[in-house]
């Protein structure tokens, strides 16, 4: 056996296997100082280690680079990259590596990074099928797609087998590049690994709610072929006994993620220690049972199992960096904390997901049919976090996987955000880690900002946070953000590392290019391909805030929140309100007849709700588009009781009624509704229109407040309340009406134009007190002495957007698209059960029955009447 020389001392670190793990490794090694030793890495596959957590990103660009460290980091004199290069046989005995090519490599010391391989099937018409591993799988599936669409003429159609990370994903590649999709998974939800029941079965409506056909509990058959070895159809059961039912499901192509096999030939070749799923068994330094070689990565078989994740690629790879060179790290436990990537779809979960540790206790909020699912799970001492799972609205994850295994600031149901929770804002711990692909922890981060890392590119370079899934970058630029200003520091107003600009920067450069969707702003403005959770939310408001921009076409509805891509509020039991508008309070007899017919019909909770209007309760998802079309023919319009928008108008009765009225505030309340109704803004706001001093409709603790005179109208602006009250500020008195409405315009579109991202006007003005000294004083030079020369500029467009208006809820009714969203499937296993309910068959389409046909039907002179569960409203028979 060859001498083996101590560590630095000239020795052969042979690494086989070109992925992530590799990269890992050799940059920690190179990090260390080589000394003189050499390393040297064989690749398969003809490129340098990539980075396939971005894989699903080909989808969308086939040749983008993912390549891990640059072309320089191979440059290093004593590191040697030698692509399409494949072992092929190990003696260990003379430490010896042979290749394909016929090339021989000696070593000192061997790492087995080879990976994983696709898991396959042995059905029939296998050999048509796509797998989802590498570059190669991603344009193979692109190229075939394209093929589709140009031979059959129209939309291809793609079967999807296995709802884990890798087939969700590869759902997603075929959603991007047009096919239509359909997941078949055996078990009874998506991500079962990643998530509880629950939180799956909320996953399956999220994922159908993205135009996806799930099919759960259903097993693969068989791939159907025609005679010239096309796919025309996948052959599926319900079960693995010879007594399932089958069925046909028409398909044009059939991708398999259904999960990885550890590639452990070699290793099964040379009499090592193996797993039983097939991994080289290591022990907690990554040793294998042979002297000499190490594994790492999704080869390996530690702590029982293997690992299809990053982040313990990483970690393995640190550790055997750290013994070879003489230390004594080892692994102790993995983060296996999930974040998915899949546009429009919040999920995560870490920890203890299935809440399996003794004692423990899970605290939940849930609403399948919405896609909507929180969960905490504590220790028996009711504040120790184990786990979290989040599907539909995930934006607790950051704040607490950090605090796996550590004592909540707060009680457990204050982080269930879905549910109106209120979680304090938590200095985290240095020792928590913030990262858990590369497993860098928040002091880390911290140390970097107060050496001088002070930009989050900045940061990822020096710390590796951030490089890989992304899903902690937000943090990470709060942290960022935190730390410099503990320092003293002045803070970029960057909207992140995507864009340079501010918000406000982007709103102005969106208005003046025309810029209608997401892509082409960051191709234009920014940089990156996928954007991230800071500037995508910040798009969507500012697109949408554009003239005709219906909030969710041309990709908008993918970067929306919940309530706005459903068009309205979701409660805390999931289901949704309907809010119609009801300017100024004003209502007619009939139409107050129409919301309680409404109401009556579909069993919804009814209230006068705070800003005058009558909000109904209750709704599920598949009902709001048939509750919306009773609204709109009796003549309503959304409330936009959901939106980043104006939200109402609050009136006292004013003149007409109130003997201590000197103008008529229910009209002025009705014009300026109408004016402003629809129009998005960085943050929520409401006006008060008063009809004198006594200010019943509290006008002077509205974002704008409008109070009556004897001589005209008295303008309040910045008022907000909620957790930090603000009272308003005087910026003109006794102005006639003309000149009211001329402020307002200016100073909403001013507002839109430069405050923040979900900046209520309140604290817009406090930064201009800051910026200007007095906010009010500024207000007035700008919007009515025109110091900018903007008012016209101002006027335009808030008359392009009086102009443009479209009631939402209309507008969905009018596109079959866009209704799509709303339509629930017959097989959805969290569908209510509404046997009691009753419906019409009318030209071949099933809706709820009203309440008068529903008597009719009784009296024996009404239409036919189905009772059943599940129907699919609006769906054909």
């Amino acid at each position: 056996m060859p001498h083996t020389p101590a560590p630095g001392t000239g020795r052969e670190i042979l690494v086989i296997g070109g992925g992530p793990a590799a990269h890992r490794l050799v940059q920690k090694l190179i990090q260390r100082g080589l000394g003189e030793d050499r390393v040297t890495v064989l690749a398969e596959e003809p490129w340098s280690p990539y980075d396939r957590v971005a894989l699903e990103t080909l989808f969308n660009d086939p040749y983008r680079d993912l390549s891990l460290g640059g072309p320089e980091f191979w440059e290093h004199p004593q590191v040697t990259l030698h692509t399409d290069m494949r072992a092929s046989d190990l003696d260990v005995k003379k430490q010896v590596v042979h290749t394909r090519k016929g090339l021989d490599f000696p070593y000192h010391e061997l790492v087995l990074a080879t990976g994983s391989s696709a898991a396959t099937l042995n059905i029939p018409g296998a050999h048509r099928v796509h797998v989802f591993r590498t570059v190669e799988d991603v344009r193979g599936i692109v190229e075939e797609v394209a093929e589709l669409r140009r031979r059959l003429g129209r939309t291809p159609r793609g079967v999807v087998v296995g709802g884990g990370l890798l087939g969700l994903e590869a759902a997603a590649g075929l959603k991007d590049l047009g096919a239509e999709a359909t997941i078949l998974d055996v078990a009874e939800f998506l991500l079962c690994t990643q998530m509880d029941r629950d939180g799956g079965l909320a996953v399956n409506s999220l994922m159908r709610e993205q135009g996806l056909d799930v099919r759960c509990q259903r097993f693969i058959a068989g791939v159907e072929l025609d005679d010239e070895e096309n796919v025309v159809g996948v052959i599926a059961k319900d079960g693995p006994g010879d007594d399932a039912a089958v069925e046909r499901i028409p398909a044009d192509m059939v991708v398999l993620g259904i999960g990885i096999k550890a590639r452990s030939g070699l290793a099964r070749r040379s009499g090592f220690h193996l797993g039983a799923r097939g991994g080289v068994v290591v022990d907690e330094a990554c040793k294998t049972s042979v002297a000499h070689v190490w594994a790492i990565g999704e080869v390996a078989d530690i702590l029982g199992q293997t690992w299809g994740l990053v982040g313990p690629a990483n970690i393995m790879a640190e550790v055997v960096a750290d013994r070879l060179f003489g230390g004594d790290a080892r692994v102790t436990s993995f983060d296996t904390s999930t974040r998915l990537k899949f546009s429009g779809v919040d999920v995560a979960s870490f920890g203890d997901v299935y809440a399996r540790t003794p004692g423990c206790i899970e605290v939940n909020y849930t609403d399948p049919v919405a896609g909507i699912y929180q969960k905490i799970v504590v220790g028996e001492d009711q504040e120790t976090l184990l786990g979290g799972v989040f599907v539909g609205n995930a934006e607790p994850y950051d704040a607490l996987r950090p605090l796996q295994g550590r004592p909540l600031p707060a009680e457990p149901a204050r982080y269930l955000s879905a549910a109106g929770g209120d979680a304090p804002e938590t200095e985290l711990p240095d020792d928590a880690i913030l990262c858990s692909c590369n497993n860098v922890s928040f002091g880390t981060v911290r140390e970097a900002v107060r050496d001088g890392s002070q930009s989050v590119p900045e940061l990822k370079a020096c710390t590796n946070a951030g490089t890989q899934c992304g899903s902690c970058v937000p943090m990470l630029q709060k942290t960022m953000e935190k730390t410099m200003l503990s320092l003293g520091l002045t803070v970029s107003k960057a909207l992140c590392e995507h864009f340079e600009m501010s918000r406000q920067d982007l709103y102005a450069a969106v208005r003046a290019s025309g810029i209608r969707t997401f892509p082409e702003a960051l191709e234009r403005f920014g940089r990156g391909r996928d954007g991230c959770l800071i500037c995508k939310p910040v798009m969507a408001s500012i697109l949408s805030s554009q003239p005709r921009a219906y909030v969710l076409d041309e990709g908008r509805g993918s970067l929306q929140d919940t309530n706005d891509r459903n068009l309205g509020n979701m409660q805390k039991d999931g289901t949704y309100s309907v809010v119609p508008r009801i300017p100024g309070g004003e209502v007619t007899p009939e139409k107050l007849a129409v919301i309680a017919s409404v109401a009556e019909d579909y069993g919804l909770y009814t209230k006068i709700t705070g800003a005058q209007r009558i909000g109904l309760y209750g709704a599920r998802l598949e009902e709001l588009p048939e509750i919306w079309k009773r609204f709109v023919d009796a003549g309503f319009e959304s409330g936009q009781a959901y939106g980043k928008a104006l939200r109402n108008v609050k009136s006292c009765i004013g003149s007409a009624w109130c003997r201590f009225g000197v103008q008529d505030s229910v009209a002025m309340g009705i014009k300026l509704e109408n004016r402003y109704r629809g129009l998005r803004s960085p943050h929520k706001f409401k006006i008060g229109s008063s009809g004198c001093a006594r200010d019943c409709a509290e006008a002077q603790g509205k974002d704008i407040g409008v109070m009556a005179t004897p001589d005209g109208w008295t303008l309040y602006l910045g008022g907000n309340g909620g957790a930090n009250p603000a009272h308003g500020r005087v910026i003109a008195q006794d102005i006639d009406e003309d000149a009211l409405v001329s402020y307002i315009d200016r100073y909403l579109m001013y507002y839109i134009r430069t405050a923040d991202k979900l900046q209520r006007t309140a604290r817009w003005l406090e930064d201009l007190d800051e910026e200007y000294g007095d906010a009010m004083a500024h207000l007035k030079s700008v919007l009515i002495d025109d110091s900018l020369g903007i008012c016209e500029d101002l006027d335009q467009d808030m008359q392009r957007q009086v102009e443009g208006y479209e009631d939402e809820w209309a507008a969905t009714l009018k596109s079959p698209e866009r209704l799509r969203r709303f339509r629930p499937f017959v097989n959805e296993p969290q569908a209510r059960d509404d046997s009691s309910r009753q419906y019409v068959l009318e030209r071949d389409q099933i809706r709820p029955a009203t309440r008068e046909e529903i008597e009719a039907a009784e009296a024996g002179d009404g239409p036919v009447l189905i009772s059943g569960a599940r129907i699919p409203v609006g769906g054909t028979v």
